[in-house]
């Protein structure tokens, strides 16, 4: 058996016996210096008790079966940002594109099930227009908010937009059942991961686990529609712990679906309206981040992400000018009607990357609309 899968069945078999968490397995790891001295220290420690050798390479034989990646801590795939958590969770089960967890641009969007039409829209919105850019949107497939986050990050990019479900159950369970489709929807381009064995059934106790790996995977999180003891709350102040930005949307002082909201931006919450009000805040720390790593490696990472390439230096007087010069000949491709976003591109016949940046300008300044079909349109 290589030794991947040796190392693999060692850590099913630590994090899955009696009385060990992430924390414990973590100290166990530091004292004893591997995952195979742990194990072979935990029958003389009267506190734990080892899980099934057996059991766990049949766990791993399952996983292959299905087609679920397991993730070790030490993973090179393993995500960065959740290593950066005390209780990051020594395995990651993943089905579908494990490359997207170390995306260099993500924000978790959390709310209400039970949210209203005007929330859903909104979360399906924002979410469709930061993946336009760029940015993986992270939730955990729960209905209301959730759901309408996903389906609005995987009708961008032409419907073909990535997004990461979190789940509180084992990576082969759906949940909830009426998410099925959706389910199979994500993983048409994106990923579903849990910390949880395969088989594994919703639990009470393991969603407010679920939520720590939604706000960890991610650069900040937005709480679109959440009451005040919700968990998306706990989402928020989890991520607050990390070191993450938290983004709220504003809501009506009677309606219990925002006072979670409404709260955090009490407590100094970015207020967001739309979602240049989060580009803003994330492409200024991605450009903190770019100054820092510059000297070694700043060309990789502006391959990797155009938008924050083209954010990552100061326009100058002249350029200024020129841009809008640029927008008056982009908004002349434009017709009431509505015309194709690749028509525009075309036509003009400048970088894509560009263009969707000034349409998002335009946007936001009232001069377009956008229309189903990834049309834009002129405002009469």
């Amino acid at each position: 058996m290589p030794k991947n899968k040796e190392h693999i069945i060692d850590c099913i078999q630590l994090i899955n016996s009696e009385n060990i968490g992430p924390v414990t397995f973590f100290k166990l790891l530091q004292e004893y210096g591997s995952v195979k001295n742990a194990l072979a220290m935990l029958p003389k420690l009267k506190k734990f008790s080892l899980f099934s050798r057996s059991a766990a390479e049949v766990e791993l034989a399952k996983a292959e079966e299905k087609g679920v990646r397991i993730l070790t801590f030490d993973d090179d795939e393993y995500p960065d940002n959740l290593k950066q958590i005390d209780d990051a969770p020594p395995l990651l089960y993943v089905l579908g594109r494990s490359d997207i967890l170390n995306s260099e641009l993500s924000l978790a969007i959390v709310g209400s099930r039970n949210a209203s039409i005007n929330g859903r829209k909104t979360a399906s919105r924002i979410a469709y227009d930061l993946t336009n850019y760029g940015v993986t949107i992270i939730s955990g497939m729960a209905r209301g908010i959730d759901s309408a986050a996903h389906k609005g990050a995987m009708y961008a990019q032409q419907q073909k937009g990535t997004t990461i479900a979190v789940l509180g159950t084992g990576v082969d369970v759906p949940y909830p059942k009426e998410n099925s489709a959706l389910y199979e929807q994500i993983l048409q381009n994106g990923a579903i991961v849990s910390e949880f064995p395969l088989g594994t059934q919703p639990q009470a106790t393991n969603f407010p686990r679920r939520n720590r790996i939604v706000s960890a995977l991610s650069k900040g999180t937005l709480i679109v529609e959440a009451a005040t003891n919700s968990g998306s709350l706990i989402t928020a102040r989890l991520a607050l712990e990390q070191g993450k930005d938290i983004f709220a949307i504003p809501g009506a002082p009677n309606d219990e679906r925002a006072s979670g909201p409404n709260k955090l931006i009490k407590e100094g919450a970015v207020l967001v309206e739309n979602a240049e009000d989060i580009l803003s805040v994330l492409s200024s720390s991605c450009q903190k981040k770019i100054k820092k790593e510059s000297a070694f490696s700043l060309n990789n990472f502006a391959e990797k992400n155009e938008f924050v390439s083209s954010l990552k230096t100061k326009k100058t007087d002249t350029e200024l000018c020129a841009e809008s010069e640029e927008k008056t000949k982009i908004i002349d491709y434009i017709s009431f009607d509505g015309v194709y976003v690749d028509e525009v591109i075309r036509a003009c016949g400048e970088d894509a990357s560009l263009v969707a940046l000034e349409l998002l300008e335009l946007e936001m300044s009232g001069v377009i609309i956008r229309l189903p079909g990834n049309k834009v349109a002129r405002l009469k």
